[in-house]
């Protein structure tokens, strides 16, 4: 429920404040008298634009505060958008002088879809020629679904569909993945194979090359190594005989000399060594052979690796393997979106399966409640004065699942006898719309918790009876709803559980408007005026009396 309204500094509006009880609230005031400019600064409040034209003092901020009674139902809201929950909350615009505007829920700054999140449910204006949402298939089937008592089914529903909708999602987002996959697929799959003939981990590079070069070279080895062998084996002459001989004197020598005893075991330890080193130079050359079959294997090994450097950018044998290993790693990846496309499909079955038994559930239920919504909607518009108008709503098999099951809508109308029904948008007139629009919220109201509602002048063009019919109408509704309305019509303005005056007036030269509650006589006296014009007759008085009941 709507408890309290503050402005300040909006438009002709330089501080108002208003409190607000449940049950039929009427606005009534003279044309231009300022009630439009409430009804713009509410607007703020469901987050549409702010305009900086709307501040009436240039160089103070405007600020339109709303103050609601809730109860437990809105404490998920708070809850899930990190707010403080309050029974008596308060939601505040302000624009500020540069033009830039600020939202707060309990102070607490917000986002405009936050700020629209919660105030679309908590307030709903309707302004006489606002009716293009009644063309549309949420609010149609909102008004058939409200009356099969569906919204446990529907929200069920919803929340499988939604699950649906982000499968099917991540469905085309993995065939994209794998499609975008597979035409790289068999150039990696020819680069992977080549890396991997290779065998890449047994490859000693460094070795390769090495072994390479000795059979490219074998014969200038084994020329040299045999000439150095020669030299240490001549007889008489060569080293190993004048190393022999060498040690043997110098063993004398230190025999005789302790002086020369660490050179004779130097010169002994290198006699070692040397006979080791030929030793080791006559191994090596027995295995130095040019080797055609083997050389042809290794310069074929080392053309591949170096090739694979180049078309790779990379200069060694490790970086080839993470490259292979990444290679793998994607045809592997490929592998596991095939998998993961084949489980989405058939989650996606499964989900189409739910969402077929709870369609049917709802599309029963509302074919079953269809003559209802026909018999009280065409008894409402009677009352209204459309006698002869007829209404039906159409539902048709749906090719695809939609967010309201497997069907579409049609809220079908036509307002006189003897004519075919056609869709609403089409068959509607001007005068026609808000009588309509007021049975279907009627309608609605029997069946859900509707937020609070403002109806702004829904009756022009209506009088006599039907202005009657209109006020009893508005006075139904208003026993399970706060219903706020703004009207120029006696017969309505009777029917208010509390009444209130849109009043423009001069203060200090300047026009100024702001609203004031209305005591049972000065409602009787604004009924009378709204039945007589400014000047209230005891004719007027008294009709306004038998109004009032």
């Amino acid at each position: 429920m709507l408890s309290r309204i503050y402005i300040k500094n909006f438009a002709l509006i330089d501080t108002l404040e208003v409190s607000l009880n449940n049950g039929l609230q009427v606005i009534t005031g003279e044309t231009g008298a300022g009630k439009s400019i409430i009804l713009g600064a509410l607007r703020l409040i469901l987050g549409e634009r702010a305009d900086v034209k709307s501040i009436a003092k240039a160089e103070e901020k405007s600020v339109v505060e709303t103050e609601f009674s809730l109860n437990n139902q809105f404490k998920k809201f708070f809850i899930e958008n990190d707010l403080d929950y309050e029974l008596q909350t308060i939601i505040r615009r302000e624009i500020l002088p540069s033009g830039k505007s600020r939202a707060f829920i309990n102070d607490v700054p917000v986002t405009l879809d936050i700020l629209k999140e919660l105030s679309s449910q908590l307030i709903d204006i309707h302004s006489q020629f606002e009716t293009s949402n009644l063309f549309t298939s949420e609010y149609q089937f909102k008004i058939i679904d409200g009356l099969s008592e569906n919204k446990k089914i529907i929200d069920e529903y919803q929340k499988e569909f939604s699950d649906f909708q982000s499968l099917k999602m991540l469905l085309k987002k993995l065939k994209t993945q794998l499609s975008e996959a597979n035409k790289e697929s068999d150039y990696k799959e020819f680069l992977l194979n080549e890396l991997e003939e290779l065998k890449l981990d047994d490859v000693d590079y460094e070795e390769v090359q090495n072994q390479l070069s000795i059979q490219e070279n074998a014969g200038m080895i084994s020329e040299n190594v045999g000439q150095i062998l020669s030299r240490f084996h001549q007889e008489e002459i060569g080293i190993l005989s004048f190393f022999h001989e060498a040690t043997h004197k110098l063993s004398k020598i230190s025999e005789v000399s302790t002086s020369f005893a660490e050179l004779d075991e130097r010169l002994e330890t290198s006699f070692v060594e040397l006979k080791d080193i030929i030793s080791e130079l006559e191994h090596a050359a027995e295995r130095v052979e040019t080797n055609p079959e083997n050389l042809g294997y290794l310069t074929d090994l080392n053309n591949k690796i170096n090739a694979l450097f180049l078309k790779h950018s990379v200069s060694d044998i490790n970086e080839l393997i993470g490259i292979r290993n990444q290679l793998a790693g994607d045809q592997k990846g490929a592998s596991e979106l095939e998998t993961q496309i084949e489980e989405t499909e058939e989650n996606i079955s499964h989900k189409e399966k739910t969402l077929q038994s709870l369609a049917g559930k709802l599309s029963k239920n509302r074919h079953k409640n269809i003559p209802v919504f026909i018999r009280k909607a065409e008894g409402l518009l009677k009352k209204l004065g459309l006698e002869k108008a007829k209404v039906d709503i159409e539902l048709q098999d749906a090719e695809e699942f939609n967010q309201f099951g497997k069907e579409n809508i049609q809220l079908l109308f036509q307002a006189n006898s003897g004519f075919p029904l056609k869709p609403i948008q089409t068959a509607i007139s001007g005068g026609e719309r808000s009588r309509v629009m007021l049975a279907v919220k009627k309608i609605i109201a029997e069946s859900d918790e509707l937020p609070t509602l403002i109806l702004d002048e829904i009756d022009t063009g209506v009088s006599g009876k039907v202005a009657e019919e209109i006020g009893n109408l508005m006075r139904e509704m208003s026993e399970d709803m706060q219903l706020i309305v703004i009207s120029h019509l006696a017969q309505v303005a009777a029917k208010g559980n509390d009444n209130y005056k849109v009043v423009k007036q001069d203060i200090s030269g300047r026009t100024q408007s702001t609203i004031i509650p209305l005591s049972n006589e000065e409602k009787l006296n604004e009924i009378a005026q709204l039945l007589s014009g400014s000047k209230i007759t005891e004719a007027a008085l008294a009709q306004a009396k038998e109004l009032i009941g």
